[in-house]
């Protein structure tokens, strides 16, 4: 079989004993011990996916004493003298855990921030090429250029060029409003 580490851990506790309690395997294990809050912290979680990946996904080596997909402190495994498998050589695979809300929020924010650094590039890039550019062709330019990374917001290009004008690499042209001159 082929299983994760923690997948691994657990299944060797059962060549000492057909059935362990949820709370033994977490004691044995070591993966649920945590002095933070009562609230389930990640090793609680680490425990709930290790066991759900080996009691409730496709290929079932463990039997759990409760119905269903959740994993409750008072559940009881054991293995699965039923189980059976074709395959010479069997992966377990471990379950996902799903982003929270604030996990997404971060990502989000991230990619926005990493994207702000690739717009501002390409906007340098095009302007070091053209030296002389109108407002409407530069955001013509920066979102062709861009458009294989997914679609950007119009506002989104103009505070960047508002940032690298900042930055001096860029300035608006004397007299107008939509030209922009490069400068670095």
């Amino acid at each position: 079989m082929n299983v994760s580490l923690f997948q691994g851990v657990v299944l060797l506790l059962f060549n000492n004993g057909d059935d362990l309690s949820y709370s033994f395997i977490k004691q044995a294990t070591n993966l649920g011990i945590s002095s933070q809050s009562p609230l389930m912290s990640a090793e609680d979680k680490e425990i709930e996916r290790t066991l759900q990946s080996l009691s409730c996904g496709k290929v079932r080596v463990l039997t759990k004493s409760s119905k269903g997909k959740e994993i409750h402190p008072t559940d009881h495994f054991s293995v699965n003298q039923d189980f059976t498998s074709p395959l010479y050589r069997l992966k377990i695979n471990q379950i996902q855990l799903k982003e929270t809300q604030q996990e997404q929020t971060e990502t989000h924010e991230a990619v926005k921030r990493d994207r702000q650094f690739e717009v501002q590039a390409t906007i340098v890039r095009i302007m070091k090429a053209r030296k002389k550019m109108r407002h409407a062709e530069l955001v013509a330019q920066v979102i062709e250029q861009t458009k294989n990374r997914g679609t950007l917001d119009v506002a989104d290009i103009k505070k960047n060029i508002d940032k690298l004008i900042e930055k001096d690499y860029m300035e608006r042209e004397e007299g107008s409003r939509d030209v922009y001159n490069y400068v670095a």
